[in-house]
């Protein structure tokens, strides 16, 4: 019988260490980084393996609106400055708020991974919720990169 759990390890192939998480304040990096173990990809790809990807950030899907005098007021000191209202489709949701700073994200920068983790993408794209971004030094969710040469967002 077949474990349902996918076996892990670092991307080292080492055992999955307890603190490596620990982010290293010079490069922004964890200690090491969790895959799936080698067996496990040796079972074959659902995607491309792509070892590079570019960080463009998270932006609207819909068109923006100012805010109105009713948001101004009650998000006061909260730095929105606009607000995305999702389709009818897309309910129970409503829309998001934005900053300033959320419509600026994503750096540009193009960031290149080991081999494992790349493949561990391949065999199961939503296995990370997170990357992390070279230029920015800091680790942002998926859902902010793009595989490099595509617009394909990385996890989907």
């Amino acid at each position: 019988m077949e474990d349902k759990e996918p076996k892990t390890c670092m991307a080292d192939g080492g055992a999955v260490r307890p603190d490596h998480k620990e982010i290293d304040p010079a490069t922004g990096q964890q200690r090491g980084y969790v895959a799936l173990c080698p067996e496990e990809r040796a079972k074959g790809f659902v995607r491309p393996v792509r070892q590079s990807y570019v960080h463009v950030g998270e932006h609207p899907k819909h068109p923006l609106r100012d805010l109105t005098e009713e948001e101004k007021v009650r998000h006061e000191g909260c730095e929105y400055v606009s607000f995305e209202k999702y389709p009818e489709s897309e309910s129970p949701q409503v829309g998001r708020f934005w900053t300033k700073k959320d419509l600026s994200s994503g750096c540009g920068t193009e960031t290149t991974m080991g081999l494992a983790l790349a493949e561990t993408y391949a065999r199961d794209p939503k296995f990370y919720g997170g990357t992390f971004c070279t230029g920015c030094h800091e680790h942002f969710p998926v859902v902010e990169f793009v595989w490099a040469g595509t617009d394909e967002v990385v996890g989907s």
